[in-house]
């Protein structure tokens, strides 16, 4: 549920920032890599402080090293939260956390099928998280650099 949180605060916080008077972000896309890369960095970060035990145990167990597997996908996380700053990397970025998105849903499904969980944990709330998630890197994929028509 946090990361659902961080991205929409961060987004909508820079979205209020433009008619404030700030600089950045100067398009809606903009704001939205902001709240995309605070909310991988909350969650690149959580494979290594915090929940790294809780994120292995997700792993589905046919996968081989689980440990390695959150390692890598942990700094993958983070390298593309950081990407989606930078301009230049940004749709690259997008698109790598969008095809992780939908590799890693069914650590999801076999996370939401172990023992009891919050609510938020059962497998409708974990889908519809993913969803928003996908379509907020996918929109970034699709609509960073296209320029307005008036």
């Amino acid at each position: 549920m946090e990361p659902l949180v961080v991205l929409i605060a961060v987004t909508g916080l820079l979205l209020l920032a433009k008619p404030l008077g700030a600089v950045w972000p100067r398009r809606p896309t903009a704001a939205l890599r902001g709240g995309l890369a605070a909310m991988f960095t909350l969650t690149g970060a959580a494979h290594f402080v915090g929940m790294r035990e809780e994120i292995i145990a997700m792993v589905p167990s046919a996968l081989p090293a689980p440990g390695l597997l959150v390692t890598l996908t942990g700094i993958a996380e983070l390298a593309c939260a950081v990407g989606l700053l930078w301009s230049r990397t940004a749709r690259l970025s997008a698109a790598v956390l969008s095809a992780m998105l939908v590799v890693m849903f069914p650590a999801n499904v076999y996370a939401a099928a172990g023992g009891a969980v919050s609510w938020w944990d059962r497998l409708g709330p974990r889908t519809a998280m993913q969803c928003i998630f996908l379509a907020a890197t996918v929109t970034v994929v699709l609509r960073h650099g296209v320029s307005r028509k008036h």
